[in-house]
């Protein structure tokens, strides 16, 4: 049996693994290049993974994130993690089994707390934060940490905005990219990487669309979540520039967390934290708390650096 066949198998009982690290999540999101897995085993049992997505450029191999994932790296099931002796081999062997390549960049879940493995192996780490709501299910506890500028957008948009769910998935990539022409940046995806991800969290149950629309039909704000067996994920969002004033991103975000609550039943929210400062103030006034992940990267080919440092 292949190390995908046995990941997904193993996928199957493992109790948290990350909807990025799922394999239906991975073959939606691999477009440009391919996924693969080393696994880990324990007295013949696989107890730790590490997907990683690859693409070509020239005659260079390198391991990158593909679109729409926010973390990989390695996963170790629970009942391994902290048990350092133990949780160390595991990544060792994980690191033995990868092939080779010219460069290696992952970001980390959350909940992989040691890379010293890693750094053994000359990887280097640079720290990154998301913000993320825990004990959602207490959500009159959520709501009561909201600062009090929240709770006024919130209570201004529910005069401007209705919040519905079935809009076009068309309308949605709309608005989305309106918030990047605003920036002047690029599309990071193309409509049709962004149906295929949608048709494969569709399948899953696992995706709900958010819409703010005014009494003349204007769209707002859209929202995107996700989710898998322990949390929800902020996954996309967007504002019309012309509409901003309204605080329909404000209130979207909180119907996010309500729906993460109240129809899931899940107990953690996570925004997807942004490094920037003005998004990083408003996740902290909803009272997110600031949670650290790793990036990880090395450079096995001084030439791919170089390149690399070149690009504009």
């Amino acid at each position: 049996m292949s190390a995908k066949a046995r990941y997904h198998d193993f996928c199957r009982t493992a109790p948290d693994v990350p909807v990025f690290g799922q394999p239906w999540y991975l073959d939606a999101c691999a477009e440009g290049g391919t996924w693969d897995v080393v696994l880990a085993e324990d007295k013949g049992r696989v107890v730790a993974a590490l997907p990683y997505f690859c693409k070509q450029k020239g005659p260079f191999r390198y391991v990158t994130m593909p679109p729409f994932v926010k973390w990989l790296g390695p996963y170790v099931l629970p009942e391994f993690r902290g048990r350092l002796p133990q949780e160390h081999e595991l990544l060792k062997a994980l690191l033995a089994q990868l092939p080779e390549f010219a460069a290696f960049k992952q970001n980390f879940y959350p909940t992989a707390t040691n890379w010293l493995p890693f750094y053994w192996e000359q990887y280097r780490q640079t720290t990154f934060y998301t913000y993320r709501l825990h004990q959602l299910r207490n959500l009159k506890g959520v709501e009561a940490g909201l600062g009090t500028g929240i709770r006024r957008d919130i209570r201004l948009a529910r005069q401007q905005v209705r919040v519905v769910h079935n809009l076009p998935l068309e309308e949605f990539y709309r608005v989305n990219l309106l918030s990047f022409t605003r920036q002047g940046l690029p599309a990071p995806y193309s409509a049709a990487q962004f149906r295929r991800l949608d048709a494969a969290l569709a399948a899953a149950d696992s995706r709900q669309l958010f819409f703010a629309v005014d009494a003349q039909g204007r769209v707002h704000s859209v929202a995107y979540l996700i989710w898998d067996a322990t949390t929800a994920y902020f996954l996309l969002a967007g504002d019309d520039p012309a509409l901003r004033a309204s605080g329909a991103g404000v209130l979207l975000a909180w119907e996010c967390i309500r729906y993460a609550s109240e129809v899931l039943n899940l107990n953690c929210f996570d925004f997807e934290g942004s490094m920037l400062p003005g998004v990083e103030r408003i996740r902290v006034r909803f009272g997110a708390v600031q949670t650290p992940y790793f990036f990880v990267w090395k450079y096995n080919s001084r030439l791919f650096e170089l390149l690399e440092k070149l690009k504009p």
